[in-house]
C-alpha cells in the first residue's frame, strides 16, 4: 500500500509492458519482416482487434480449446458480444470477404499485431501476445503454398536462426478424407480407450485428431501405431502434397514428414507446416500454417483456397535474445550528446541540435536537458550509449566552435568549427 493507502495496479497477468530496453530487438525483428513482405509482394492489412464473438465459434470451432476456455469474451453497451482476436486468420478473412477482396481476384497480404488468449502464462507464452501473420488468397496449386514456405524460410536465413529451425511437414487431405480418417481413427482410439487420458477423452467426441498431438509419454507408443492420415488421402491432396515436396526440394529446402501434425483450429485442410526448434528447451513451434480452403465458405462466402502461416514474435525474440543473434548496432541509442557545459549555453546548444539533425537526418542525437552541475551532465553522457559528446560552453559560443569529447574510444578531445561541424561528425563516427 503507497502512503494513500490506494493499492498500487500494475499490469495484468500475461499481459506485459515492452521497456525501452526491449524495444529495439523488436524493430529490429518487425524492419525484417516489413522489408521481406514487401519483396515476396505481400501488402499489409490491418484489423481491429475486436471482433463479432460468432466470428471465431464459426471459424475456429465452437468445441476447440480456444473458444470454450481462453477467449476474453464481453458484452458492450448494445448487449452485442464481443471477443478480442484470438488468431488473426478469421479477422484478415472477414475484412477480405467484407470489403470485396476476393471476387475473382487473387491477394496476398500480411499483419502483425497483438492476439489475446487467456492462458496460463509461461516463458514465451503470454496472454497478450503478439503475431505476424501471412494469408494467400484466390490460389488452389501447391505453388502458393511452397512460397508461404520458402518466405519464412527466408525470413530465418536472414536472422540467422536457419541452422536452428526444422520444418515439418503434413496433409490433412480433403474434408471428405479427412472425415473418412476420423472415423477410422476414432475406432482405433475406442480400441485402445483404457490408455487415453482424461484430455484426450473429452477430444475424442470433438476433434479427435488433436489426439494426436498429445505429448503425454504414456500413450506414444499407442500414437505412434495409429492409422496415418498420409494413408487414407484423396488421389488431388495426395498429388498436391507430392508436387510441394518436389517444389521445396528444387528450392533446396530441407523438410521432415511428421504425420502427426494436425492443426488445432477445425479449418485446415491439406498442407499444414510447422517451424520448430529445441534452441529453447524442449522442442517448441515458432511458425505455423497451412492450407484452409472451407473456411471463406464456412463463414458464409464462395469457395476460395487459401493458404498463410502464423508466428509468435516473443518466443521468436526469445530464440534470437538466447542465440545472441541481434546485431549490437541494431539495439539502438544515439550516436552523439550533446550538452551545454552551463546554463548560459542552454539556447545554443539546442538551435545546434537542430541544425545538426536537419543537415545530418541519419543522426541519432541526444540533446542533454535539466540542468545541473558539469559533473552530472557528464555523466549523463557517459551512461548514454553515445559514442561522442559535443560540448559548449562560453568559450566555443564566443568562437563558434564545438568541443569533441570521445567516450568510448582513447581519443583525444578537439575543438572543430560548428560550420564544419555537419562534415566532420560522420568521419569520426565511422573511425
Amino acid at each position: 500500500m503507497s502512503k494513500s493507502g490506494a493499492k498500487k495496479i500494475q499490469a495484468i497477468r500475461g499481459m506485459n509492458d515492452l521497456l525501452p530496453s526491449d524495444s529495439p530487438r523488436w524493430q529490429f525483428f518487425e524492419a525484417k519482416v516489413r522489408t521481406l513482405m514487401q519483396r515476396y509482394g505481400f501488402d499489409e492489412i490491418r484489423m481491429p482487434i475486436v471482433e463479432q464473438t460468432a466470428l471465431f465459434a464459426r471459424s475456429i470451432g465452437e468445441v476447440t480449446d480456444i473458444v470454450e476456455k481462453e477467449m476474453y469474451t464481453f458484452e458492450d453497451r448494445n448487449g452485442d458480444s464481443l471477443t478480442l482476436r484470438p488468431e488473426g486468420t478469421a479477422s484478415c478473412l472477414r475484412a477480405a470477404m467484407e470489403h470485396g477482396l476476393l471476387y475473382n481476384q487473387t491477394q496476398r497480404l500480411w499483419y502483425q499485431g497483438p492476439m489475446f488468449r487467456h492462458e496460463r502464462p509461461q516463458k514465451g507464452r503470454y496472454r497478450q501476445f503478439h503475431q505476424v501473420g501471412v494469408e494467400a488468397y484466390g490460389f488452389d496449386g501447391p505453388d502458393i503454398d511452397a512460397e508461404v514456405i520458402l518466405l519464412s524460410a527466408r525470413l530465418w536465413q536472414e536472422l540467422g536462426l536457419s541452422e536452428h529451425v526444422t520444418l515439418e511437414l503434413n496433409s490433412l487431405g480433403s474434408l471428405e478424407a479427412r472425415a473418412a480418417y476420423r472415423e477410422t481413427l476414432v475406432a482405433y482410439f475406442n480400441e485402445h480407450r483404457a490408455l487415453l487420458d482424461e484430455d484426450s477423452l473429452r477430444r475424442l467426441e470433438s476433434n479427435p485428431l488433436r489426439i494426436l498431438d498429445s505429448k503425454n509419454p504414456d500413450m506414444a507408443a499407442m500414437l505412434d501405431a495409429a492409422p496415418q492420415l498420409l494413408e487414407h488421402l484423396d488421389d488431388e491432396s495426395r498429388e498436391h502434397f507430392e508436387a510441394l515436396k518436389r517444389m521445396l526440394e528444387a528450392a533446396g529446402v530441407q523438410y521432415v514428414i511428421n504425420p502427426r501434425l494436425v492443426r488445432g483450429l477445425d479449418y485446415y485442410s491439406r498442407t499444414v507446416f510447422e517451424w520448430t526448434t529445441t534452441a529453447l528447451g524442449s522442442q517448441g513451434t515458432v511458425c505455423a500454417g497451412g492450407r484452409y480452403d472451407g473456411l471463406v465458405e464456412q463463414l458464409g462466402g464462395k469457395p476460395t483456397p487459401a493458404v498463410g502461416f502464423a508466428m509468435g514474435i516473443e518466443r521468436l525474440i526469445l530464440l534470437l535474445d538466447t542465440l545472441a543473434l541481434v546485431p549490437s548496432e541494431a539495439l539502438g541509442g544515439s550516436d552523439v550528446y550533446l550538452l551545454a557545459l552551463d546554463d548560459s549555453a542552454t539556447t545554443e546548444a539546442l538551435t545546434l541540435a537542430e541544425r545538426l539533425r536537419s543537415e545530418l537526418p541519419e543522426l541519432a542525437l541526444t540533446l542533454h536537458c535539466g540542468g545541473g552541475s558539469f559533473k552530472s551532465r557528464m555523466k549523463k553522457a557517459d551512461k548514454s550509449s553515445a559514442r561522442i559528446a559535443l560540448l559548449l560552453g562560453e568559450d566555443e559560443v564566443a568562437s563558434g566552435s564545438v568541443t569533441v569529447k570521445f567516450l568510448r574510444d582513447d581519443r583525444e578531445q578537439r575543438q572543430i568549427n560548428q560550420r564544419e561541424l555537419a562534415t566532420i561528425l560522420p568521419e569520426l563516427l565511422t573511425r
